[in-house]
């Protein structure tokens, strides 16, 4: 069964039961494998390697915000100076790689020509399954570059290729692309928390 699978008499209904379907999506996520998630990118924001990210629509929409929050939130109070590429923002180069070669190759040509070994790539996919994402993938674990897979329904070949597999359990794309945002946001925020003054955390917004 999935959701949706009938209609609703109202909005406020479609609500509700959305809700209740996230918050289930959102407590299927291992804790244990986020906090794995968290050191592995810390550690390397600390050693200023290159954090990269990479999704398709809506999926891109998280990879580039993960650039701001990663960029700019992690190092507010803090001494980060993160190193963040968003592969899925570069819209000239996407076109040109597209048009040029393939659209399957938009992120490894990237990935390729500016990542080095101990660099991490975080792949945003809900099926898992994008061609150019798992092409990515495939790249950066011949290359020594961390994996870490942000993915939903079956899980797919990113889910298999990654060193951290963060999956959400879900079958509608909008439940599983919000806890994917959400966990991006989580993540910086614990970075950023982890590593400032803890006098200064109930003073300042996040």
């Amino acid at each position: 069964m999935t959701f949706p699978d009938q209609t609703f008499s109202t909005a406020g209904a479609f609500t509700e039961a959305y809700f209740h379907h996230l918050g289930k999506a959102a407590a299927s996520v291992d804790g244990e494998k986020v906090a794995h998630a968290a050191q592995m990118m810390g550690e390397a924001y600390e050693r200023r390697a290159t954090v990269f990210a990479c999704g398709n629509g809506g999926s891109a929409a998280i990879s580039n915000h993960l650039h701001c929050d990663h960029m700019k939130g992690c190092q507010t109070d803090t001494d980060l100076r993160p190193r963040v590429v968003s592969l899925s923002s570069t819209i000239e180069t996407i076109t040109a790689i597209a048009n040029d070669i393939s659209y399957d190759d938009v992120f490894v040509y990237q990935l390729r020509t500016m990542a080095d070994a101990g660099d991490v790539l975080i792949t945003v996919s809900s099926s898992g399954d994008s061609e150019n994402v798992v092409h990515a993938c495939e790249w950066a674990k011949r290359n020594g570059v961390h994996v870490i897979s942000l993915t939903g329904f079956a899980g797919g070949r990113t889910a298999k290729l990654a060193d951290i597999n963060l999956h959400v359990t879900g079958d509608n794309y909008g439940v599983i692309e919000d806890v994917h945002q959400s966990l991006m946001h989580i993540l910086a925020q614990y970075i950023r928390l982890e590593r400032m003054d803890g006098n200064l955390i109930a003073e300042r917004k996040f």
